[in-house]
């Protein structure tokens, strides 16, 4: 499995890159090998603290760094965003989420639920 974010890039300069044909590309090597990939939503991914659960503007002093207001958790929010992205995977993977579909692109709903997952 590998969980990515959904994001709808609309910027010509990032299109121009190629990233939806290196996701195509991704999905296609892992439906192959037996694997899927699942492209969740990106709202506050880099606002939640994977330690707490706090969501809160205040968590990113700089674009660079996290420190939640909460408990004090900090790390580079790149790092973090990472790390919440990868566990609303996992909760998609585990708990039975309903994911959407299209041509072989397996997404995640619209939020999904905290099933229990323990942060590190």
């Amino acid at each position: 499995m590998v969980a990515i974010e959904d994001l709808q890039v609309r910027n010509k300069s990032i299109l121009d890159q190629g990233w939806f044909e290196f996701r195509r590309q991704l999905d296609y090597k892992l439906a192959w090998s037996g694997g899927w990939l699942i492209a969740g939503p990106p709202q506050n991914t880099s606002r939640t603290c994977p330690a707490c659960g706090c969501v809160s503007a205040g968590n990113r002093t700089t674009p660079a760094k996290f420190a939640c207001v909460d408990c004090d958790f900090e790390d580079n929010a790149d790092v973090v965003g990472a790390i919440n992205i990868l566990a609303r995977g996992y909760r998609v993977a585990a708990c039975g989420e309903v994911v959407q579909s299209g041509p072989s692109v397996k997404q995640e709903p619209t939020e999904a639920t905290m099933c229990g997952v323990i942060h590190a």
